[in-house]
C-alpha cells in the first residue's frame, strides 16, 4: 500500500475499484468482462456513466491485462513511492463534449499509473499545456486523477483502453476493445462537432467507430495527415462532424520537431473555432 500523490490515501497496486481512487468510476459490483462477447454485450446496454465503469475494470485481454499489472507491481523507480492504477482507463471530460480526441492507449506509467488518460507522461504534458491555451482545458498541466483539471466542451477516448507492451496493441485487442470507443462515440454524438484524431492509429479508430455508430464514411477512406479535415454526415439527418488529423504527441514526434507547439496550437484553435465555441 502506497499514497496517493494528491489524496495521500493509500491503495495496493493494481487498485480494487471503488476503493476511493480520485475519479473512479466503478464499485466493486460492477460487472467485468472477460470475453471479446462480453465486451460487447456489456457495451451495448450501458450509459456513459456505465459505460466508463465497465471499461475501467475490463478484463478481457489476458496480454494486456498481465502487462499493465506487472508494470503496476514492478514499478518505475521515479515513481517507486507511488500507487499504479494498473487497470483501463475510460474516457474522460465533459458527457456532452463538442470537440472530442482521440488517441491510441494510455501509457505504461503515464494513465497507467494515474488513472487518467494522457496524464503523467510527457506526451500528456505536451498536449494539456496546448489545450489550455487555446481555452479547452482549465489549467496547463495534468499530474493526477484529482489534480482539479477539467476539458472545457471537450472529452478524451482511447481507442484501446488498456497499456499494451511497446505501444502496439494486436489487431485482436483493438477489435476486441472497439466496441467501448464504438458505444461511448454513439453516446456523445448528438452534441460532437469536431474529432481530434491523434495519430493514424486514432484516425483508423474514428472512422471505424463514426461508420459503427451510423456515420457515413467517403471510399476510399480518407488520408491521414496532421491538418488533414473531413466533414462526414449521418444519412437521413443533419449531423455534421470534422475530422482533423493530428500528429500524436509522442517524443519522437515532438523531439525531432515534427510536430511542434505551434502546430499542435493552431490545429487546436481550428478545432475550436469549427465547433463554435465561444472565446
Amino acid at each position: 500500500m502506497l499514497p496517493h500523490p494528491i489524496t495521500g490515501q493509500s491503495f495496493g497496486s493494481p487498485v480494487p475499484p471503488g476503493t476511493g481512487w480520485p475519479d473512479d468510476p466503478a464499485t466493486p459490483q460492477t460487472p467485468v468482462a472477460r470475453t471479446a462477447d462480453d465486451v460487447r454485450r456489456l457495451a451495448d446496454d450501458a450509459d456513459l456513466a456505465e459505460l466508463d465503469a465497465r471499461v475501467s475494470v475490463c478484463s478481457a485481454c489476458p496480454r494486456l491485462v498481465t502487462w499493465r499489472e506487472d508494470v503496476a507491481a514492478d514499478k518505475r523507480a521515479s515513481f517507486a513511492d507511488q500507487p499504479y492504477w494498473g487497470r483501463p482507463i475510460s474516457g474522460w471530460g465533459t458527457s456532452t463534449p463538442s470537440v472530442l480526441i482521440v488517441g491510441l492507449a494510455p501509457a505504461a506509467h503515464g494513465g497507467n499509473r494515474t488513472g487518467r488518460i494522457f496524464t503523467g507522461d510527457q506526451s500528456g504534458d505536451w498536449l494539456f499545456a496546448a489545450l489550455h491555451r487555446v481555452g479547452l482545458a482549465n489549467q496547463p498541466t495534468s499530474r493526477h486523477a484529482g489534480d482539479g483539471l477539467a476539458l472545457i466542451d471537450a472529452r478524451m477516448v482511447a481507442s484501446v483502453r488498456c497499456a499494451p507492451p511497446d505501444n502496439k496493441p494486436t489487431v485482436i485487442e483493438r477489435d476486441t476493445c472497439a466496441p467501448w470507443i464504438q458505444r461511448e462515440i454513439e453516446l456523445v454524438a448528438h452534441g460532437i462537432r469536431v474529432v481530434v484524431a491523434l495519430g493514424g492509429y486514432g484516425w483508423d479508430a474514428t472512422l471505424r467507430s463514426l461508420r459503427a455508430a451510423g456515420w457515413e464514411i467517403p471510399r476510399p477512406k480518407p488520408k491521414f495527415g496532421h491538418g488533414a479535415e473531413v466533414v462526414l454526415t449521418r444519412p437521413g439527418g443533419s449531423d455534421r462532424v470534422t475530422l482533423l488529423g493530428c500528429y500524436h504527441p509522442s517524443q519522437h514526434n515532438t523531439f525531432t520537431g515534427r510536430l511542434t507547439e505551434s502546430m499542435t496550437d493552431e490545429l487546436l484553435a481550428r478545432a475550436r473555432t469549427l465547433a463554435s465555441l465561444p472565446a
